[in-house]
């Protein structure tokens, strides 16, 4: 998980992210999104890809990217771990009210 919340640190990485989830995009592709260069886009996306966030293909000259939505829901299903039970939430919600009634 460290290398995920890593890789989701970075604007960035975020917008590749975004890019991405319109369908799978070459390194060029994505790097003329961007206002920075090539290499720097590149490393960005070997940060992904070594989060497992996207995976890539060589196909002939490119290599295409695209997101790797298993991670995702595996990262989705960690952070849920993390809500508080719903009857829980009704109880803190009891708690707020009656401390702004009072």
């Amino acid at each position: 998980m460290q290398l995920i919340f890593g890789a989701l640190s970075d604007e960035t990485r975020r917008a590749i992210l975004e890019a991405l989830h319109e369908g799978p995009q070459t390194s060029g592709q994505l790097a003329d999104r961007f206002d920075t260069s090539w290499p720097t886009i590149s490393r960005h996306l070997a940060a992904l890809r070594h989060a497992g966030l996207v995976v890539s293909e060589r196909r002939g000259q490119e290599i295409v990217y695209e997101l790797n939505t298993t991670v995702f829901e595996d990262f989705v299903q960690h952070l849920l771990t993390w809500m508080p039970k719903p009857a829980a939430r009704r109880r803190a919600a009891r708690r707020q009210t009656a401390k702004e009634s009072a």
